[in-house]
Parts: C-alpha cells; structure tokens; sequence
C-alpha cells in the first residue's frame, strides 16, 4: 500500500470531521454533521480543498529546501504543520498554536503572544527571519488563529452538538501481572477526552510513586487512561483509592483498591495483560494538521488531526 505524498486532517475535540490527501484530489467531510454543514454552506468545503491542493505544493517545496539546510541527500523525510484553537465556551477564552516540526523534531512555532516565530534549532533560524519580516503574514495569522478559528470551531460545535457535548462515563478497573508489578487503575469508554484520574491515600492525592498514561483513543470514538501504582505494602491496600473525574461531571468515579476486584492474568486463562502500542497527536477543540513525507532525493511522499 503506497502512502500518500500529502495528507490533511481537520479534528475538533479528537473527533476526525475532514480528510485530504494528494492522492484524493480535495477533501471529504467524516462525520455527518459535517456533511450538514457543507450542505449548508459549500463554500467551507471549497476552502479546505484548496488548502489541501495549496498546501501540498508549498510542503514539497519546503521538504526539499529543509533537505538541503540538514545535508540530507536521501531517505524518508516527514513535514508537518499542526494549528488551531482552543475555545472556552465558559470564559471566552481562546488559545491558538501554529507549530511545524521536520522528521520528528521541532522546527518552528508561533508565539501567539509575542506574534514572532520561535527557532529551536540552527537550520529553522534562516526561516524565523524570514517569517518575523514579514508583518502581513503575522497579521493573518494572528487574525487566523484568534477570530476566524474560534468563529469556525463555534459553529463545529452547533453543529455537532449531539455528538461533541455528550458525556459517556467509563468502566474503571484495577490491573496487576505479578503480585509485584504496578497495580494499574485503567479507565475506558469515557467522553471527552477532558478528564482526570489519580491515586489517593487516606484521602490525600499521591505525587510520588505513581505513574501516569497519556488518554488514549478508542476504536469507537471514546477514550482511555492508566494510573500505576508502585505496589503498596499488603497491609496498606485499604488506605488507598483510584478517582477517576471527568469534565463536566460532578460526581466522581472512586475505586478503593481491594485485592478481590483485581484483574490479573495470573493463572486465569481468560484475561491477558493489556498492551497500548500506538502514538497519538493529542488536540483541543479544534486541530488542522498537515503531513508530507519524501523518499528518496526529490521524490515526493508522505503525521494530531487537525488543519494543515
């Protein structure tokens, strides 16, 4: 299976709403009230598509002018661009952020708040000159990321709002391999992906001896999490709980760490160890991210979701 040169993604709240690729010719809605949306107003679709078409050029340009800047004559190399905005809808307040990284490394980022362009490393500084000289494009995206994305993603959400305001709890279990090992506090099922979960001992949040997962995406649209906890002495067990909160829900979900309800595979044939292998590029509210990758010297092929 060949992997496209390009490839665009549009995410409001990890949901995945529009897709593009150069293999596709323009882009497609993913999710029903999408498709509403650009049935209602066809003209969103018709700027998505010439960003996908816009962006797809410029990425293959750059690609091979970064190449050159890393003496780079061969090889797969990946650009990406990821930006976009965070809205409160209960304070107003909004967050933008417009980053690029090069084979897997920060390349460049905006800093919204200074409006120039931050170089982490020697070969990007050339393009933050470049980029801070030129006081329209700064504008624009500033405008960008400040009005016209919140604008966007307000009308995301009153579209979507079946979908992207509801709430699903999840089931919270406690894991363990060995009588040794980590007892892991696993949560899976829940909406959105703004939660928390934390160990407590006699009523106090532990800090120390804990090991906190990344939320994690499920097949299905919902998420999941892990807490581990350094196997406590056994006659401590009763002192400490697993809490699990999740935005927008008052009341939470608490799992005392009892002996009898944990899952092992420990001479069960029925549960095995749960392994998580794959990487996610997490955003809030809305994400536009862009990916291009070439191999080879010129030739052009092929990373969170949101615009490119």
């Amino acid at each position: 299976m060949t992997f496209p040169e390009f490839v665009g993604v549009v995410m409001v709240d990890e949901v995945e709403v529009i897709y593009c690729d150069s293999s596709i010719g323009g882009a497609e809605p993913k999710q029903d009230w999408m498709r509403k949306l650009i049935k209602d107003d066809p003209e969103h679709m018709d700027w998505y598509s010439n960003e996908c078409h816009t962006s797809h050029n410029t990425f293959k340009t750059t690609t091979e002018i970064l190449m050159q800047s890393f003496n780079q004559t061969g090889g797969v190399h990946i650009y990406q661009r990821m930006f976009g905005c965070e809205w409160d809808d209960e304070t107003a307040e909004v967050k933008g952020y417009d980053q690029y990284g090069y084979d897997g490394e920060d390349f460049i980022e905006f800093d919204l708040k200074t409006e120039t362009w931050i170089a982490p490393t020697p070969q990007a500084v050339i393009t933050k000159t470049q980029v801070d000289n030129d006081r329209a494009g700064l504008s624009y995206i500033k405008n960008y990321l400040t009005q016209v994305c919140p604008e966007w993603l307000k009308k995301y959400v009153n579209y979507g709002r079946s979908s992207l305001l509801r709430t699903a709890l999840p089931s919270v279990s406690l894991l363990q391999k060995t009588p040794s090992s980590p007892v892991s506090c696993h949560a899976t099922g829940f909406y959105p992906d703004r939660a928390m979960m934390f160990w407590r001992k006699d009523g106090e949040e532990l800090h120390e001896d804990v090991d906190r997962g990344e939320i994690l995406p499920n097949h299905d649209g919902t998420f999941q999490m892990s807490v581990d906890l350094k196997s406590p002495a056994p006659g401590d067990w009763e002192r400490y709980e697993c809490v699990f909160q999740l935005s927008g829900v008052k009341q939470d979900i608490i799992k005392r760490l009892d002996k009898a309800g944990i899952r092992t595979n420990r001479g069960q044939a029925g549960i095995t160890a749960l392994h998580i292998s794959f990487k996610v590029i997490r955003a809030a509210s809305a994400l536009f991210l862009f990916a291009s990758c070439f191999t080879g010297v010129f030739i052009w092929r092929r990373r969170k979701g949101g615009q490119l």
